[in-house]
């Protein structure tokens, strides 16, 4: 297989494991790329990019511009904050006024869970999703997914637990969604309230004790506290969320076994994960960032070749 079976990524949920499989191959072929003396491939000269973010990024952006202009993409970024969208404009007319500019692809992050999908529905252009709300972040699963096979090899049979806000997090339900794709088994761990009542749904185990998770799994995958999305207080501060779900190295050290830890950023040190652990050599924190921007490449790549 050398081609998507889609024209759009729009979440893990609806591209096949052989897609999956096809981008994590063609990213391994970029990576090698983004690490010589010339960085640059002449592969998407032809193609117009609009990263258009309807959200604040600092990671996600920075990586897919990087992406882009590694494959030697042009390059146009949008962000609302100063746009026609302060005046009313919608989602359709904005995208469609990029596109009357000739442009060939949009990558865009929006607040509303399901934006990229009603954008694919409505205009011609590939669409990736670059997060969507609490609803999906495929591009971060499948870098996620790279650096372990990167550290694990085959991820078939491997134990990958996710900790921490689960209920408000899209990198969650992306990494279920391609992890099992992949054949890992995947447990959540949090608080009770920061779990969705779907999750034990998805299939995969539900611990709520931090130190069983850790014992079980062979990838920690950390997430942050999205406080940003919070309507009302899940727990009683961020103090008592450390003390029974941060993670430090003296816990990592108590382990019978060498874990790799992992966290898509940005960490809030000290809550989720303390310094000692976040810099430890277990960690492969850093590797992800790199991993990105190859991650990334692959999937414009690919989708630039996918017409129609």
């Amino acid at each position: 297989m050398s081609q998507l079976s889609t024209k759009h990524l729009l979440g893990i949920k609806e591209i096949t494991e052989a897609d999956i499989r096809l981008i994590l191959e063609t990213a391994a072929n970029f990576k090698e790329v983004i690490n010589r003396p010339i960085k640059k491939v002449p592969s998407l000269r032809d193609i117009t990019i609009a990263n258009v973010f309807f959200e604040n990024s600092t990671r996600t952006r920075l990586s897919f511009e990087l992406a882009q202009k590694r494959l030697s993409a042009d390059v146009v970024n949008f962000s609302s904050s100063n746009s026609s969208v302060k005046k009313g404009e919608t989602l359709v007319d904005t995208v469609n006024n990029i596109l009357a500019m000739k442009v060939d692809m949009v990558v865009m992050r929006h607040a509303s869970p399901g934006a990229p999908h009603f954008l694919s529905r409505n205009v011609k252009a590939n669409i990736v999703n670059a997060g969507d709300g609490t609803h999906e972040h495929p591009t971060q699963a499948l870098l996620d997914a790279f650096s372990m096979q990167e550290k694990l090899g085959d991820l078939a049979g491997k134990k990958i637990a996710i900790i921490g806000d689960i209920l408000h997090s899209r990198v969650a339900l992306s990494n279920i969604f391609c992890l099992q794709k992949l054949g890992a088994e995947v447990m959540v761990c949090g608080p009770v309230t920061l779990l969705p009542k779907y999750i034990s749904s998805l299939g995969v185990k539900v611990e709520l004790d931090v130190m069983k998770a850790l014992q079980w799994c062979d990838v920690a995958n950390v997430l942050r506290i999205q406080l940003e999305r919070q309507q009302i207080k899940y727990f009683p501060s961020l103090r008592e969320y450390s003390l029974y779900y941060g993670i430090n190295k003296r816990m990592l050290d108590s382990l019978d076994k060498k874990i790799v830890v992992m966290h898509p950023g940005p960490i809030n040190r000290g809550v989720e994960l303390s310094s000692d652990a976040a810099d430890s050599e277990q960690s492969i924190i850093l590797d992800q960032v790199e991993n990105g921007v190859a991650v990334r490449m692959a999937v414009l790549y690919l989708l630039a070749g996918v017409k129609g």
